[in-house]
């Protein structure tokens, strides 16, 4: 068991590492080239970093700036949301932010369109394989694990929310055009973590079937959740039918289809995205 943790442990290191180089090489190639922002800690690292050096000549490290501006989101993962989680986060921080002073800027296009659409999706992605691995890039990640963990909904809306502030900052300080395709380059990466990364998302579902037992079983094996049997009748041969009735993590909504329709390949399911629930749900603890 000890031997299978350490295991899991290596493997979430080497994928927020792979994470960090991604999201390091993307600021140096896309970021910098096109002169976005990519919003959150690292949006507001560069915009300071920007602003001392246009009104005072002063080049600041993006590393000094990133691990200060993360300070209070780190405080808020170790008091409120979990200590491995936080500790792989602060990895995922200082090593973004080293590759980030130190890796080369390679141009791979200059067309800022491209850039705005591209960086926004490798951004997202990098975010999402962080998030996969139970940690965060850090910066209002924290912020939207936290609110999320304590409402129970999925709230990365929030991190879309602060980083308007930070690009209309931006415009009225710089330039409006590159805040302006800042913002396309968050909306590109918001849509991809909510398409990889489904974990706050809810689902609900609805099986008919004739082993309901069998289903209940099933989703309580692989999501630790209960569920409702009702008895109903099927309309066109008049025969008996069980309907059962349950909401699960969106992400583990398929591996219980799989599942289910293992046990019952005559089964009718019916999935459908949950967009708030109130009462009792069980969500797995972050570590």
């Amino acid at each position: 068991m000890k031997r299978s943790k350490v295991f899991n442990l290596l493997i979430r290191l080497i994928v927020v590492s792979i994470a960090s180089i991604v999201m390091a090489m993307n600021i140096n190639s896309f970021v910098h080239t096109g002169g976005l922002l990519p919003g959150g800690a690292s949006g507001l690292t560069l915009l300071i970093q920007e602003s001392m050096r246009k009104f005072l000549g002063i080049k600041l490290s993006y590393t000094l700036i990133n691990l200060l501006i993360n300070a209070i989101p780190v405080y808020i993962g170790f008091r409120f949301i979990g200590k491995k989680f936080t500790m792989l986060s602060c990895w995922v921080i200082v090593l973004t932010s080293v590759l980030t002073d130190m890796l080369p800027s390679v141009v791979v296009t200059e067309d800022i369109m491209l850039i705005s659409i591209f960086g926004g999706l490798i951004n997202g992605f990098g975010i999402s394989l962080c998030l996969l691995a139970d940690s965060t890039s850090g910066g209002t990640d924290f912020i939207a694990i936290y609110m999320s963990e304590k409402r129970g909904v999925d709230s990365f809306y929030i991190p879309l929310v602060i980083n308007g502030f930070i690009l209309a900052a931006a415009g009225l300080m710089f330039d409006w055009d590159k805040a302006l395709y800042s913002i396309i380059f968050q909306f590109a990466s918001t849509i991809v973590i909510r398409i990889m990364y489904r974990k706050y998302q809810k689902a609900t579902l609805f099986i008919i079937t004739n082993k309901p037992r069998a289903v209940c079983d099933v989703i309580h094996e692989i999501s630790n959740h209960s569920a409702t049997v009702i008895d109903g009748e099927g309309s066109y041969e008049h025969s008996e039918r069980n309907v059962v009735y349950s909401v699960v993590n969106a992400a583990e909504a398929g591996k219980v289809v799989n599942k289910i329709k293992e046990k019952d390949k005559e089964a009718f399911v019916n999935v459908i995205k949950s967009e708030r629930i109130l009462g009792r749900f069980y969500q797995r603890p972050t570590d």
